[in-house]
């Protein structure tokens, strides 16, 4: 049983469980409508009601405190992005709701004024998250049935690095850094190699990966268990020193001391295959 705290609207309201005494929001057609302050209900059986901690601490603060601070619709938009989450990947951490009401208010705060903010991370996000990319998509339809606001592929990326969050056990931040890592590290190649690297190759696609599973371990101070360096720098000196540079730049990115330094011939078994593309 809950106690009305603050009904937002007719679908969002703040309420007090009976049994821990503790602030939770609510979300659910209807779930608001009519309901009084201090008023005491049963959540109705079959409803599709979700339940938010309130106490939750997030990296953009305080959850009571980011939605004082928003429109309550876009805590539903939120909401229903979570839950096409859900059918695609299952459980997730639902705290991420907050800090992704908040990041579409903003967004559509900008798109509103005119103003827009690239993310030249997009195409890297759409490849290295492709899942929680298509299904970051779902936003499209909803903000223009309910808003009429028309959103871009650059901020569908940044829906899809919380998606990732919610899934993963990393924060959003952490997860853009990754993105960007993973950029630079690309774009680092295209420079030493002097080639245009084709984003629709297989071989591209083993990068990318192989890329985010190396921070990945980095991040977790996982170890290789075979290490090729010796074999790829004797037969691949280009390719391996291109992995070489890369894994220093993470290093330095990620302010991590504790490098396996047998990442290097992995990342150069990868690189020169993207090479051989070109050959």
């Amino acid at each position: 049983m809950f106690r009305v705290r603050k009904a937002l609207n007719h679908n969002t309201l703040i309420a007090i469980s009976m049994e821990d005494h503790q602030e939770y929001l609510l979300i659910g057609k209807g779930i608001g409508f009519g309901k009084k302050v201090s008023e005491r209900f049963d959540i109705p059986e079959g409803s599709e009601c979700t339940i938010y901690s309130l106490q939750e601490q997030t990296e953009r603060g305080k959850a009571m405190e980011i939605i004082k601070g928003i429109e309550p619709i876009y805590l539903e938009i939120a909401g229903q992005i979570l839950a096409k989450s859900e059918t695609v990947f299952g459980k997730i951490d639902k705290k991420i709701l907050f800090p992704m009401a908040d990041h579409i208010a903003f967004a559509v705060q900008r798109i509103r004024a005119g103003e827009s903010i690239s993310n030249p991370m997009t195409s890297d996000i759409r490849s290295l998250f492709y899942v929680e990319y298509k299904t970051a998509e779902c936003i499209k339809e909803i903000l223009k049935e309910t808003l009429n606001v028309e959103i871009d592929e650059d901020e569908i990326g940044y829906i899809a690095l919380h998606i990732h969050s919610a899934i993963d056990d990393q924060n959003v931040s952490l997860s853009m850094q990754m993105a960007m890592s993973v950029h630079q590290c690309i774009q680092t190649i295209e420079e030493e190699t002097n080639h245009k690297i084709d984003v629709e190759s297989l071989s591209y696609n083993r990068l990318m990966n192989h890329i985010k599973y190396m921070i990945a371990r980095v991040l977790r101070g996982e170890k290789l268990n075979l290490n090729m360096n010796e074999y790829m720098s004797n037969r691949f000196p280009t390719s391996y020193q291109i992995a070489a540079d890369v894994c220093e730049q993470i290093k330095k990115q990620l302010s991590y001391s504790d490098f396996d330094e047998a990442e290097v011939g992995y990342l150069a078994m990868h690189i020169e295959r993207v090479l051989a593309d070109h050959k």
